[in-house]
């Protein structure tokens, strides 16, 4: 008999944990794993289990084999501070595999890059934590601002928001920001990230600060994330944001960089001269969309925050927008073929600097492979598809 098939008996509550922690109901998971639905329930009651199934299960749940071994669920947090406590609640949701494995790779690409920028003689960037974040937030809008080289109007320089938010992006790349921009675990496009789980997230480091945004979030509203996320780091305050509908967050670091962001994206003292002008011609919120090239819910998002707009008109504003709208083909900034995602999977700043390590003999081809998540003729095709200049 294959030793395989040989069964074992494991702790039923480790077995029920990994199918729950990967958002698994027991049919869905018996349907995976491909066994009947009664023989997932005498798992997660008896523990009675073989080698083969063990196997199948850690890689259908995205669990490390050893867990499934331990004799009481294990505890998992993120590495970096978790900002996604809801109102009202005492902590956050357990993060799920997908945004650990997230977190987890940008800290890899993140800790490489340094280490290239180090060895290559680079200097540290000045913004990095040199904000106080409990200070003047229009003080950090405006060093946010001055570091990106952009005046107060800038959204306005751009003919719709999503060019501003495609130039915020290569604007936040060219001052050595890594940008990545993913709906997915990795290249994966069947295990999409949950955007009810988290927005973005920022990871501090005075040579390669990274932000992360989820791109299966709604594209309206992922400038004022990215805006949120450039705050964090000007203040030196790495975590994960949960910008659910926009709302405010009763933790203290979340409402200053989101009253940071907002006077990022449409100065107070402007936006409160137009909403007062525009108040009986119209819809200001529309207008605002116009004028200072913001989508409609960061500036009802704006609005609120200065109390140009009560907590039920915006409530009402995003939910007529959500019905709308979809995750996936939201006001598509990049295009959907392979290599217009590539560009923000992996970013431009991030994509040279592997490409350059690699032509120097810095980096082994398996490395590089492992950080990019392309291989063969798609690596080889970076440079190219990317526009990138060696």
């Amino acid at each position: 008999m294959d030793p395989r098939r040989l069964p074992l008996i494991l702790e039923p509550a480790v077995l029920r944990w990994a199918r729950e922690r990967a958002d698994y109901s027991v049919a869905a998971l018996a349907k995976q794993v491909k066994v009947k639905t009664e023989r997932v329930l005498e798992w997660e009651q008896s523990g009675a289990i073989s080698m083969a199934q063990v196997d199948k299960l850690a890689r259908v749940t995205r669990t490390p084999t050893g867990q499934l071994f331990l004799s009481t669920p294990p505890t998992e947090t993120l590495t970096i501070r978790d900002f996604r406590a809801g109102a009202g609640t005492v902590s956050a949701p357990t993060p799920s595999p997908d945004l650990l494995e997230t977190v987890y790779a940008m800290q890899r690409r993140q800790a490489w890059l340094r280490a290239e920028l180090i060895e290559t003689g680079q200097e540290p960037l000045g913004f990095v934590g040199r904000q106080q974040g409990n200070g003047d937030y229009t003080a950090v809008a405006a060093e946010m601002r001055a570091m990106l080289g952009l005046t107060a109007d800038w959204p306005r320089r751009h003919y719709t928001w999503a060019a501003a938010l495609v130039a915020l992006r290569a604007a936040l790349d060219a001052v050595g920001i890594l940008v990545v921009s993913n709906g997915a675990a990795g290249n994966n496009n069947r295990r999409q990230l949950n955007p009810d789980e988290f927005q973005g997230f920022a990871l501090v480091d005075e040579y390669a600060p990274l932000i992360f945004i989820n791109n299966a979030d709604y594209r309206a509203a992922q400038a004022f994330t990215l805006a949120h996320e450039l705050a964090h780091l000007c203040i030196g305050a790495e975590g994960v944001s949960a910008l659910a509908a926009l709302l405010p967050s009763d933790n203290a670091v979340e409402q200053f960089c989101a009253a940071a962001a907002g006077e990022f994206l449409a100065p107070e003292a402007e936006l409160r001269e137009f909403w007062s002008n525009t108040g009986r011609s119209g819809d200001p919120c529309q207008l605002a969309v116009r004028r200072f090239k913001v989508s409609r819910i960061v500036a009802a998002r704006r609005a609120l925050d200065l109390g140009l707009m009560d907590r039920a008109a915006f409530l009402d504003s995003y939910s007529r927008y959500k019905a709308q709208r979809t995750h996936s083909f939201d006001d598509d900034v990049d295009g959907s073929d392979f290599w217009s995602n590539q560009r923000w999977r992996i970013g431009p700043r991030f994509a040279g600097a592997v490409m350059r390590a690699v032509r120097a003999g810095r980096l082994p081809y398996p490395e590089a492979y492992a950080l990019t998540g392309l291989s063969g003729d798609r690596f080889a095709e970076l440079p190219e598809k990317l526009g990138l200049e060696l």
